[in-house]
């Protein structure tokens, strides 16, 4: 079968001829339709990532056929029984496991759940990793309610954009922000109140003064500027954090966090639990996850590259068969 392998690091993943997978015991295998990249694939391929090994086949999204079943694939691999948090042997398709950047690929049978019937291949796959990763950070954690004000950092990626239409869909009031006047835009269009650029120094008080504050703010860069979230809070908020790309938090008052009763929430990922009651709300909503662009598997260097430009609105789709 045709498969992207990686090979060696900082090198693009390039088409090759593997066999193909057989089904080990509990397991199917999926005949892949679409796959989806995630930042996380960039990150493995820059070595950015542990447990590396070569040559290996990256993909953690992805969506397909069984027995003509039509399904997507839930990524992560022995949750545990803890709602709480994940047990120590957890890990995501892709690494170590064979993933989803192939012709197929061999799955625990209890890993697959029924494609949502309003969606394309090309939708589907854009959505498990993602769509799990916003839904626990925004309902399992932050507990977000109806006509909460909610603000949402580094709009344009896949995880924010699914906190966006998300919130959107019971009724929260949505600010975002972005490096890039545009994506602020398109988020606009989507339903977002308003939004600031983070590059400008002043972005804070932009946002303070166009919103007020905020009852839930769901973070993935930390760094320095984490420290101006806390500020736009407001009493009994709860920051939830799924990234850290600018690095280290500091500067944080704990006299703020105490007084205003702020909670601040990591989250990663999510349970099977969390994924099924995510389908559950994607279908209900008959939410529709934004595609930025879908690559055929042969032009997958061409999705690399755009990934690791993060020029994307949206998830980069790679059409598998």
């Amino acid at each position: 079968m045709k498969a992207l392998q990686l090979t060696e690091k900082n090198q693009t993943p390039v088409l090759s001829e593997v066999p193909a997978p057989k089904a080990e015991k509990s397991q199917k295998v999926v005949q892949i339709k679409a796959a989806a990249l995630n930042h996380r694939d960039v990150w493995i391929v820059k070595g950015m990532y542990p447990g590396i090994k070569f040559p290996a086949i990256l993909g953690s999204d992805g969506a397909g056929l069984v027995d003509g079943r039509e399904v997507v694939i839930q990524p992560g691999i022995n949750w545990g029984i803890d709602q709480r948090f994940q047990q120590k042997d957890y890990h995501i398709l892709g690494l170590p496991e064979n993933g989803t950047f192939a012709e197929s690929v061999g799955v625990n049978e209890d890993q697959l759940f029924d494609k949502p019937s309003h969606l394309s291949f090309e939708e589907a796959a854009a959505l498990p990793l993602a769509g799990l990763t916003a839904f626990r950070v925004l309902f399992s954690r932050c507990q977000v309610q109806s006509g909460e004000k909610v603000l949402i950092t580094g709009i344009g990626g896949g995880v924010a954009l699914f906190c966006l239409q998300f919130a959107l869909a019971i009724g929260a009031e949505v600010y975002v922000t972005s490096g890039r006047p545009d994506k602020i835009e398109r988020a606009i269009t989507l339903g977002a109140k308003n939004g600031v650029i983070y590059k400008e120094a002043d972005w804070s008080e932009k946002l303070e003064k166009i919103a007020g504050g905020f009852d839930v703010i769901i973070d993935s860069a930390g760094g320095e500027g984490f420290a101006k979230l806390v500020k736009l809070c407001n009493p009994g908020a709860r920051i939830g954090i799924y990234g850290g790309s600018n690095g280290v938090i500091s500067g944080v008052s704990p006299q703020l966090i105490f007084w205003r009763q702020i909670s601040i929430l990591g989250s990663t990922m999510g349970s099977d639990q969390d994924f099924e009651q995510m389908l559950a709300f994607v279908n209900r909503h008959k939410i529709i996850p934004i595609v930025d662009t879908v690559f055929p598997i042969e032009e997958g260097a061409l999705a690399f590259e755009r990934m690791a430009r993060g020029e994307q609105f949206g998830k980069i789709v790679l059409k598998v068969s």
